[in-house]
């Protein structure tokens, strides 16, 4: 039991700071600026759902999207773990990885009129919380997963991080008072400087199980 709760802890850990909710609040509040509090409280939950049905989907068919394409788990890492320290030192500067989102999407979004439904999953849950950097994590901790309870731990983490999502999102507000934005540049930098020892942990793995090391 303490296993899988350290496995969880872990996991959760590394998804807080590949989504980075709290570095999204700046966007959210750009892209629902005109909204009351209800109507974004209805986009944290549509955007937190969003992100937990595209994290479980992909989990669930990494290994057929593997064997399909001919590719490895332990090339997926070292491209993964790649991919993940692009986003880490973008993240170090303190500015939002454009391998999620573009600041020009940003805009476009915030200046066109949107439904709610296209806020919460484009560009909210896709690509700027679950982006391919969280699918790329789920996928490879799935397919690694052997036990259906480790299997169950990996489900249980997204969902978590859904639900840290709906309630970062839901106090955009207080979070940004109290924050600001340099302290919410901080927490990026500090989501990156984690992020940045996830990715070379990641591809040492790939190269470890590649080369039989």
């Amino acid at each position: 039991m303490i296993e899988y709760l350290k496995y969880f802890i872990i996991l959760y850990g590394g998804l807080f700071a590949i989504t980075n909710p709290v570095g999204a609040v700046p966007v959210f509040l750009s892209v629902t600026h005109d909204l009351s509090w209800r109507e974004r409280r209805e986009i944290a939950t549509k955007t937190a759902i969003a992100v937990v049905v595209t994290l479980v989907v992909f989990a669930l068919i990494g290994e057929w999207i593997f064997k399909f394409f001919g590719s490895s788990t332990d090339a997926f890492a070292i491209a993964g773990g790649i991919l993940l320290f692009k986003m880490a030192m973008e993240m170090l500067s303190g500015k939002l990885s454009t391998v999620k989102i573009s600041t020009e999407e940003t805009e476009e979004f915030s200046e066109e009129v949107v439904t709610l439904e296209e806020v919460a999953i484009i560009p909210l849950a896709i690509p700027l919380i679950s982006g391919p950097g969280a699918i790329t994590t789920v996928m490879l901790y799935m397919a690694k997963s052997h036990h259906l309870s480790e299997k169950a731990t990996v489900i249980a983490s997204i969902v978590a991080i859904g639900l840290t999502v709906w309630l970062v999102l839901c106090s955009s507000n207080r979070i940004q008072k109290k924050l600001g934005r340099v302290g919410i540049k901080v927490m990026t930098r500090m989501m990156g400087l984690i992020l940045t020892s996830m990715a070379v942990q990641m591809i040492i793995n790939g190269i470890k199980g590649a080369f039989g090391l």
